[in-house]
């Protein structure tokens, strides 16, 4: 039982260890994803509305060609008009004629909306660019001193998740499993000595009877006021025997 609570102390103190290695880095992995997350926004809606622009002006030339053939159809038909022979063709050659200029207009119209959203997107595109390079440079120097810290700590951290890994193959499961419980619930700290006659993870005192029973180590013994485990000086005081 003591090489059991032994190994857990330990454990503790090498994820302290790697918390504070972690802690070094801030804000900064959080930020460097917003920032990477903002920017495949904005270039996306940028890209999308350099895809709109293209299909905007494919249709309006496409538009624009239809009108041209609707106007020499029009012309046609008028040039027809002296060659009527009653009124009955007159009159469908009139409503031919008309229906060719609604035809221009309705085009002529779209056309005009087209050219519009054309000019809003190249406007949004043209001053999205300049935003998006600030940003750019922003991650970049955010990535830049990430990684900076990353390879700074880089020895010390594998070597401590080398130290745990190791440590990790003689603990049982039912013991790491009460660690992780406690430590994800108590912000990292799971395994707490005992100072002042109180527990030093919540400052509750620990009654005499109890302490004496921790000294035993013959058991594992949680704060009755934060439940993380408390152990002996003895304990927060060795490393573990090898098996």
């Amino acid at each position: 039982m003591k090489d059991r609570l032994k190994r857990l102390y330990q454990l503790q103190e090498i994820d302290k260890q790697l918390d504070e290695l972690e802690s070094l880095r801030g804000d900064l992995p959080g930020t460097v994803s917003a920032l990477e997350a903002e920017m495949e926004g904005q270039v996306y809606s940028i890209e999308e509305k350099k895809k709109k622009i293209e299909q905007d002006k494919a249709q309006k030339e496409e538009n624009e060609s239809e009108m041209i053939r609707i106007l020499d159809e029009q012309k046609k038909f008028r040039a027809q008009l002296v060659s009527v022979r009653n009124n009955k063709e007159y009159d469908a050659m009139t409503k031919q004629i008309d229906r060719c200029s609604e035809d221009i207009q309705r085009f002529e119209k779209e056309n005009a909306a087209i050219t519009d959203a054309i000019t809003s997107n190249e406007t949004d595109v043209t001053e999205s660019l300049p935003r998006i390079e600030t940003k750019r440079a922003e991650l970049e120097e955010k990535k830049s001193h990430l990684l900076e810290i990353i390879q700074a700590n880089e020895v010390e951290e594998q070597k401590l998740r080398t130290e745990r890994a190791e440590l990790q193959k003689h603990i049982t499961p039912q013991d790491f499993s009460l660690y992780n419980r406690i430590r994800t619930a108590k912000k990292g700290l799971a395994v707490v000595t005992i100072d002042r006659d109180a527990c030093t993870g919540c400052h509750n005192v620990v009654p005499a009877q109890r302490q004496l029973e921790i000294r035993r180590n013959n058991r594992v013994f949680n704060c009755e006021y934060c439940g993380r485990i408390l152990v002996s000086a003895e304990i927060s005081g060795l490393a573990p025997t090898e098996e």
